[in-house]
C-alpha cells in the first residue's frame, strides 16, 4: 500500500498578497498595526483606571471603565484579523501607556478623552488610505470612527457639571 499523493498543497492556496497594490498594502498593514497597538493600550489603560476608582460612585464607574476595556479588546481583535487578512503580521507592541498618578475621576476622563481622540485619528488615517479602494476596510474604518466618536461624546457628557445644559 502506498501513500496517496494530495491533489493540492496548502501552500498553493496561501494568500500572501492583498487585493490592494503592494505599496498600499504595506501602508494599510502599518495603519492597522498602529490601531491594534492603540486598542491594546486601551485595554490596559481602562482596566488600570477601573482599579483606581474609589468612593460611593465606584460601582457604576468601574463597570463603565471595564466595558470600555472589553470594547478595546474587541476592537484589537478586529484590527488583528484585518492585518492577517491582508497578508500582514500583527504587532506584539502596545501603544504608549503613561502613568500620571492622577486618579480623580475627572482626571481619568481627561486622559481617556485624549486616548480616544488618538484612536479616532488613527481610524481616520486608515479611512484616508482605503476610501474607494477597499469596501471591507472602508466600512470597518467608518464603523470604528462612529464608535470612537460616540465614546468621545459620552466622555464629554461625563465631564460636564450637572445642570450645565439649560
Amino acid at each position: 500500500m502506498h501513500a496517496l499523493t494530495p491533489l493540492y498543497c496548502y501552500e498553493d492556496f496561501a494568500m500572501t498578497d492583498s487585493p490592494l497594490d503592494a505599496e498600499l498594502t504595506t501602508k494599510v498593514v502599518a495603519s492597522l498595526n498602529k490601531i491594534l497597538e492603540l486598542e491594546l493600550a486601551g485595554v490596559v489603560r481602562y482596566m488600570h483606571y477601573s482599579f483606581m476608582i474609589f468612593g460611593h460612585n465606584r460601582i457604576p464607574i468601574v463597570a463603565w471603565l471595564r466595558e470600555q476595556g472589553n470594547e478595546s479588546n474587541a476592537h484589537a481583535v478586529l484590527a488583528g484579523e484585518h492585518i492577517t487578512a491582508f497578508g500582514g503580521h500583527p504587532s506584539l507592541s502596545i501603544g504608549s501607556l503613561l502613568e500620571t498618578h492622577k486618579h480623580d475621576v475627572n482626571e481619568i476622563l481627561i486622559e481617556a478623552h485624549e486616548h480616544e481622540k488618538e484612536g479616532l485619528d488613527a481610524y481616520y488615517q486608515l479611512l484616508g488610505l482605503v476610501e474607494g479602494k477597499s469596501i471591507l476596510l472602508e466600512e470597518y474604518a467608518r464603523d470604528q470612527i462612529a464608535a470612537e466618536e460616540m465614546h468621545l461624546a459620552d466622555i464629554r457628557k461625563m465631564m460636564r457639571k450637572p445642570g450645565s445644559i439649560k
